[in-house]
């Protein structure tokens, strides 16, 4: 055989070799996407609760959002998004579709930094790219040095918290960000505001040429410690009072133990929670500048004419609870911890002004964005597809929800602890990694620690969730149907850990007092 004979046939082999994971380098990439296809912008957002939202329900009565809410009024707003759990694997199951316990091969390597393989833990913008759109991401990363700057982005500005204790927590300011996977330069300025002006010169087309683009837009903000900009250091001084949740100190008699009288507070003289007012303030004085660069980002692409041909999607990692269950974090299963707002916004796609109260989550938002752009996935993906509540939003989906907290364990870890009966792994602040399902108007929670009660809330009659039916004998057989469902249900999602789960500790003598 011939030198370049032997050459080619040699890359033609490593090719194959490689087939499962990506296409060969030197092949030119399929552009099995039309010219017409959505571009998509994904922005999110850290430790935003839908309270802080205004056009939701339950935020906080002067709280003001006008730009987000404008964004939901030309789109779809949905009441329950549980996009994660908290900040490191709600990034990796955007980035996968996948939930927790399918995320292999990630590890903490010395937190906030981390390591993973990308031939097992794929990510989906490398797919996009090779059916023809352009890539990229600005902002926060949770997932260590490997920012897949020409695996996954054409474009990348990212703040990936490496080197040293200075730039972990430069939520705010002292930002030093790796553009497209470089060195470690400052950000300059206030983070919020540049990583929006970043994004804008994106979406005008500076750093990219003709392609449909899919952007990721990670803000660092509201995360603590809840920096405002200068600007907005005044909002909201003549606002009454913030409301404090009745059980922000409990005791919860009907919680599993760990729970009952678990709180992040203390107690000023008057037996207040110290401080409570002045915080919730801060967080959403913060909000502010997000709510400005959502109203900057929908200018750029009304001017740029590019608005009729973009899908706006807005979330957050998670939501952040401020004193419901004692809490002062996101972590719990709890409504009021986890839930963040989700606003789909599509001229022509979506019908403005309309509202979904289907219950979904961060995974479903993944298979969405390839169903919007016409690209199959190319591994199975955890999320369910919501295009059908795009489009008929009083609709319902036939799978329950689920959603999952490992704390910093993924993969075949989790079953490695649970096998070992090492519990202790599934710990962090005192508090347990769970397993939750939603199924209709009913939430189970399972938790990762032997001797530990059950939950489950009928969230019509306590949307709050401070009455744990899993206690409550006339619910026994209710309670034993969404044990056996949930089971069932993560199982068909890789979920292969239900098989090494403690049993929960047996009902406990306590009546609840039906609300």
């Amino acid at each position: 055989m011939k030198m370049n004979k032997w050459i080619r046939f040699c890359v033609l082999v490593a090719c194959v070799a490689v087939a499962g994971r990506s296409t060969c380098l030197s092949a030119a990439p399929s552009q099995t996407v039309s010219s017409k296809a959505p571009n998509i912008l994904y922005i999110f957002t850290d430790d935003q609760s839908a309270r802080s939202v205004s056009c939701y329900e339950e935020a906080r009565p002067w709280a003001r959002t006008p730009h987000i809410d404008k964004l939901a009024g030309s789109g779809m707003r949905f009441t329950t998004c549980y996009t994660g759990t908290w900040c490191q694997p709600s990034r990796a199951s955007a980035l996968s579709g996948l939930l927790q316990h399918g995320v292999e091969t990630l590890k903490i390597t010395k937190y906030p930094m981390a390591s993973y393989d990308p031939d097992q833990l794929r990510f989906f913008p490398s797919v996009f790219r090779k059916h023809g759109y352009q890539t990229a991401c600005i902002g926060k990363w949770h997932l260590g040095e490997d920012v897949g700057h020409g695996r996954d982005w054409d474009y990348s500005v990212i703040w990936e918290r490496g080197g040293g204790r200075r730039n972990a927590g430069a939520y705010y300011n002292g930002t030093l960000v790796r553009t497209n996977g470089g060195e470690r330069k400052p950000l300059g300025g206030y983070s919020t505001d540049r990583y929006t002006e970043l994004a804008v010169d994106y979406i005008k087309g500076k750093k990219r040429d003709d392609k449909p683009w899919y952007l990721w837009l990670c803000y660092g903000g509201v995360h603590g410690p809840y920096t405002p900009a200068e600007r907005h250091n005044a909002s909201y001084a003549d606002a009454p009072s913030s409301e404090i949740p009745v059980d922000i100190f409990g005791p919860r008699p009907t919680k599993p133990e760990h729970l009952k009288n678990m709180t992040r507070w203390k107690r000023d003289p008057a037996g207040k929670p110290k401080g409570y007012d002045s915080a919730v303030k801060k967080y959403h004085r913060a909000v502010k500048s997000l709510d400005d660069g959502v109203g900057a980002l929908l200018r750029t692409l009304e001017e740029s004419g590019q608005l009729e041909n973009t899908v706006v999607i807005f979330t957050s990692d998670q939501g952040f609870a401020w004193g419901q269950h004692g809490s002062k974090e996101k972590w719990l299963p709890y409504d009021s911890n986890i839930c963040a707002p989700l606003i789909f916004s599509a001229p022509g796609r979506i019908k403005p002004g309309t509202l979904c109260k289907e219950p979904v989550n961060g995974v479903d938002i993944v298979s969405t964005i390839h169903a919007l752009a016409g690209i199959e996935p190319e591994w199975k993906l955890h999320g369910r597809d919501l295009s059908g509540l795009l489009k008929k939003p009083e609709a319902t989906l036939s799978e329950p929800m689920l959603m999952i907290n490992t704390t910093y364990e993924y993969g075949e870890s989790i079953i490695e602890n649970l096998k070992a009966q090492n519990y202790g792994a599934f710990e962090r602040r005192n508090l347990y990694a769970w397993m939750m399902m939603r199924d209709g108007k009913y939430k189970y929670i399972r938790h990762f620690k032997d001797n530990v009660i059950e939950e489950f809330y009928d969230l019509e009659r306590d949307p709050d969730e401070l009455n744990n039916l899993a206690v409550n004998p006339e619910y026994t057989a209710k309670l034993a149907e969404l044990r056996d469902r949930a089971v069932e249900e993560f199982r068909k999602k890789d979920g292969d850990f239900v098989d090494h789960l403690p049993e929960p500790r047996g009902m406990p003598l306590v009546m609840n007092n039906e609300h």
